[in-house]
């Protein structure tokens, strides 16, 4: 049993001991993700969960960043469309990510360089997270007139509301080791053991009955910030859209195309 597939903007692969590798794919933009990056990991997670034998998912970015949240150019394009589409683009993130957070199996993130805006939605929704000693966190979207409504829940749950009140408010960047103090990260390591400290977790994960394994993380879900009524996630969404297209998030938005600062710093 080994498959490949992907879209341009994410790769994914399984081998033969159903361990798939789910890979952000656009190292250009530092992995920014956008509607392709947002679609395609829908797509990679859909597939893979309805794949008899898979045992634990692996997700990485390519090249030197893990993931640099949203592509704010192509978020301004957004903005300007109509509110369903608004509302379709956050729906789509938010199911992505709440897909990783309920798959069936184990799921791993190995971060290296930066992990920035809906990047830590990402890692918080995976079950074991390893960084790099090069890693770079950020709850970053109140700098750009926006809000993290649909990754809040997760993260919420990876490093609790305290934590929140602070990273989230301030969007401020954190260290490697700043994210394991707080919950976000499990281990750090050198860049280059990445690699042999996620196999390392999966010889771990693989000792476990896989069913004993499912039972166990949907019961702890169960009892998560992130275990949410449709009606919330719903509000979640609407939440994000309204806020996307708000008149801070334009100036924002503007901001950060025009190389400066936004209204609103007077330092």
């Amino acid at each position: 049993m080994k498959r490949e597939n992907s879209t341009r903007a994410v790769l994914w692969k399984l081998d033969e001991r159903g361990i798939a590798q789910v890979i952000l794919n656009r190292p250009e933009v530092n992995n920014a993700y956008d509607g392709a990056l947002i679609d395609g990991l829908l797509c990679a997670l859909d597939a893979l969960a309805s794949t008899s034998g898979l045992r634990a998912i692996i997700v990485r970015g390519n090249g030197p960043h893990f993931q640099a949240g949203a592509d704010l150019k192509w978020l301004d394009d957004v903005r300007r469309s109509s509110r369903e589409e608004n509302i379709r683009i956050s729906r789509t993130t938010a199911q992505a990510v709440q897909r990783l957070n309920t798959a069936p199996v184990p799921t791993i993130a190995l971060v290296q360089g930066g992990c920035l805006g809906g990047g830590t939605g990402i890692v918080a929704a995976c079950d074991v997270v390893i960084a790099a000693e090069n890693a770079i966190f950020s709850i970053s979207e109140v700098r750009w007139g926006l809000i993290a409504a649909i990754i809040i829940p997760q993260l919420n749950d990876a490093i609790g509301v305290r934590q929140m009140r602070r990273y989230a408010l301030t969007g401020e960047r954190f260290d490697a080791q700043t994210a394991r103090r707080i919950g976000l990260v499990h281990e750090v390591v050198p860049s280059a053991e990445l690699d042999q400290a996620g196999q390392r977790v999966l010889d771990q994960l693989l000792a476990g009955e896989p069913e004993a394994i499912a039972q166990t993380k949907s019961l702890v879900i169960e009892s998560a910030w992130s275990n949410i009524e449709p009606s919330q996630f719903d509000r979640l969404i609407t939440k994000h859209t309204d806020k996307r297209q708000s008149s801070g998030a334009a100036e924002g938005l503007a901001a950060f195309a025009g190389k400066r600062r936004p209204s609103w710093q007077k330092f």
